[in-house]
């Protein structure tokens, strides 16, 4: 057995000691949210920082939930039942994240088979064009698409967020650099067996990029969850907002509820938290696989 030498072990022990401080640096602004979610108004603006709440209160918690009240869902003219403003608006993120989550991981997927094992005219040209879309800022093509939406009647509705995400570029790239990993044999061999386009597709190519999917899946849920500008343009209604919107209405004119805003801040990291959580062993293998693609 190969013993480490004593250098060896110290470059190995300064590592670890940089990753733990990093890991504290990172995690360190969810800790005091999550603390000062239940801390009293007092500890919050005491003059001191206090780390740790003496006393833990679920006041700002329920003030989040009387401040407003909203239907948990409409649908036309049916209406759910009325519940705090903060449960519909994470219902609305919720749903909106997962919906373009899945559509992006569908089509991305469909859309990198295509360009990576598809010969067909302009398939570069195609890809170039994806490329260079991935450096075109949202706020360049922000009025063409505000436009759209409205044209189509679907300003102030959560698919107005969720449509401009579907096709994201990054998302096409990165399933495209997957997709080149598939071996022509097997795909071949498929189409020999007698399997069609979708057969192939669903059975052979989809299980071969599941790391590049659980990657993708990440990126787009936490994009589509944080992405403030576009929910902020695309809609307007309070019934309609997300959590994101929601706690930015809770501020005051004058004055700020910082419990407030922590509550609302530390509800809407959990669902962020589940996600990454399910889907970090594909995260973990998509990144590393995806390094290695040419």
């Amino acid at each position: 057995m190969k013993i480490a030498s004593p250098r060896t072990r110290a470059y190995k022990v300064v590592c670890i000691i940089i990753l733990i401080i990093l890991a504290i640096f990172f995690m360190f602004p969810l800790y005091w949210i999550i603390t000062g979610a239940f801390k009293t108004s007092q500890e919050i603006y005491a003059a001191s920082p206090v780390w740790w709440p003496s006393e833990w209160t679920l006041n700002n918690f329920v003030k989040l939930f009387e401040k407003r009240s909203a239907p948990l869902f409409q649908i036309g003219s049916l209406a759910g039942p009325t519940v705090p403003a903060a449960i519909r608006w994470l219902v609305n993120t919720v749903f909106m994240a997962v919906v373009a989550m899945l559509l992006t991981c569908i089509t991305a997927a469909m859309a990198g088979y295509a360009l990576a094992k598809k010969c067909f005219v302009g398939r570069a040209l195609l890809f170039s064009l994806i490329i260079c879309a991935m450096a075109l800022p949202k706020q360049v093509i922000l009025i063409p698409l505000l436009k759209e939406m409205s044209a189509l009647n679907l300003y102030d509705t959560l698919w107005a967020v969720i449509f401009p995400t579907v096709g994201w570029p990054f998302g096409v790239f990165l399933m495209k650099q997957f997709s080149e990993g598939i071996p022509g044999e097997i795909l071949e061999a498929a189409r020999v067996d007698g399997a069609g386009e979708v057969r192939t597709f669903a059975t052979i190519v989809m299980p071969m990029v599941k790391p590049g999917i659980g990657a993708l899946a990440i990126f787009t849920f936490i994009n589509s969850w944080n992405d403030y500008f576009m929910q902020l343009v695309m809609l307007s209604s309070n019934a309609n907002f997300t959590i994101s919107l929601g706690i930015a209405t809770l501020q005051g004119e004058t004055t700020t509820d910082t419990g407030l805003l922590m509550a609302g801040a530390a509800l809407a990291a959990v669902p962020i938290i589940i996600v990454f959580l399910i889907f970090q062993k594909y995260f973990t293998q998509g990144i590393t696989m995806g390094a290695v693609k040419g």
